[in-house]
């Protein structure tokens, strides 16, 4: 098949690498144990010895990551017909969780305080865990056609995201593709969406302060007037930004922090902003940086406020590659049939799987995770966000037929 055919495949019932109905059972209550037990980026310790502990029961080798959590571990490649040259297909989870607390009230709920899975990251783990799983199986009876890594990474949720630690310490290293999934509470489940090209936008965090002398506010002549100059830079600044890059690339400054002054007849000395720069598109995310300085020197200098910038690099947009989509639609195609497919539109959210496809093609799915029939209104990074635990055998299913495809595509 070419990297474009459509997933016009049938089902496959014989096709190798379904979940066992134990299998199933014990990666639900492996999620569980991670739901509640969630750990802050680089502090996955627990979640990795977990990992660490089951793929080594399975007969495999995973070697913890040179930052100290994560793990990669292949499979397949101690086969007697693999040549050591033949590219391995990844799998890529994120393990960490977020410094929030978990609302729910479930068995399962977070143990720890003001600390949730509330991204599902959980999730992804247990996905890439199972395939693992049922993968090691495969190559032990010889019937992997594709060697694969399993990568565990930490710190997803930290800028710029963890991807670049575990690239520094070897993760792509004979890798040929990668793939990933995240969960999506607006696709039902049992069913995954798809994109060619950007899935996710770049995200970046952006600092401004403003200093100048401060004074009376019966004078406002004689001062510096800082909070209607951060005022303007909040307001300003995008509409300068909109119209200095073309609209199409999806640039937007938004401000989610402004403080300034202690009290009401006082003029301040000095202002704070902070917010995220989002974007679209590859190419004026990496003119962004030169642009929004330009846009908050330039309204911070018509007030008289000097500024001070820290712009942080966060992540550039997922792009999926068209081969990587097309062998996750064959893989979804032939085990469940194409219907359980439907498109996604690219989303504002970051994603440090960005930075693999930087260096190899790859490509992200949308694992649904809703609930049949239920019309409940839950988001990510919320605190009663949870899923429907069925999205696991999907997931795993998903990324063992893409494992058994990918042996077949160039």
């Amino acid at each position: 098949m070419s990297p474009e055919t459509d997933a016009g495949l049938p089902a496959d019932p014989d096709l190798p690498g379904r979940v066992p109905d134990a299998l199933r059972a014990e990666l639900i209550a492996f999620r569980r144990d991670l739901h509640m037990h969630p750990e802050l980026g680089h502090q996955e310790f627990r979640t990795t010895a977990a990992l660490m502990a089951r793929l080594e029961q399975a007969g495999l080798q995973p070697q913890v990551l040179s930052v100290g959590t994560g793990l990669m571990c292949d499979i397949g490649t101690d086969a007697g017909g693999w040549d050591g040259v033949q590219p391995l297909l990844a799998l890529r989870a994120d393990i960490d969780g977020l410094p929030i607390p978990d609302t729910k009230t479930v068995s399962y709920r977070s143990t720890v305080p003001d600390r949730a899975h509330a991204c599902g990251h959980d999730v992804h783990t247990t996905v890439v865990l199972g395939a693992g799983l049922v993968l090691a199986e495969l190559a032990r009876e010889g019937r992997l056609p594709h060697p694969v890594r399993l990568i565990f990474q930490p710190a997803e949720e930290v800028l710029p995201g963890g991807a670049p630690d575990a690239i520094e310490s070897g993760v792509l290293d004979g890798v040929g593709r990668i793939v990933g999934l995240h969960c999506d509470p607006k696709v039902e489940v049992g069913r995954i969406g798809l994109r060619t090209g950007p899935i996710t936008s770049a995200c970046d965090r952006l600092e401004v302060a403003l200093d100048g002398p401060g004074g009376h506010t019966a004078r406002p002549h004689l001062t510096t007037d800082l909070v209607t100059a951060a005022a303007k830079v909040a307001t300003e600044v995008p509409a300068l930004i909109n119209r200095r890059i073309d609209s199409r690339s999806g640039l937007a400054v938004t401000w989610g922090r402004i403080q300034a002054g202690h009290a009401c007849n006082v003029i301040p000395q000095h202002a704070e902003l902070s917010g995220t720069v989002r974007c679209l598109d590859l190419p004026a995310w990496r003119a962004a940086p030169d642009l929004v300085h330009a846009a908050i020197d330039e309204v911070a200098t018509l007030h008289r406020a000097k500024s001070q910038i820290n712009y942080i690099r966060g992540v550039p947009p997922v792009v999926n590659e068209p081969g990587s989509t097309a062998l996750l639609r064959d893989a979804m195609a032939v085990r469940r049939g194409p219907e359980h497919i439907e498109d996604t539109e690219q989303s504002l959210g970051g994603e440090d799987f960005s930075w693999y496809l930087e260096q190899v093609p790859g490509a992200m799915a949308r694992l649904g995770v809703r609930p049949v029939g239920d019309t409940t209104r839950r988001d990510l990074h919320c605190g009663d966000f949870d899923v429907d635990e069925g999205a696991i055998q999907v997931g795993v299913e998903l990324f063992t037929a893409a494992a058994v495809l990918g042996g077949h595509r160039p």
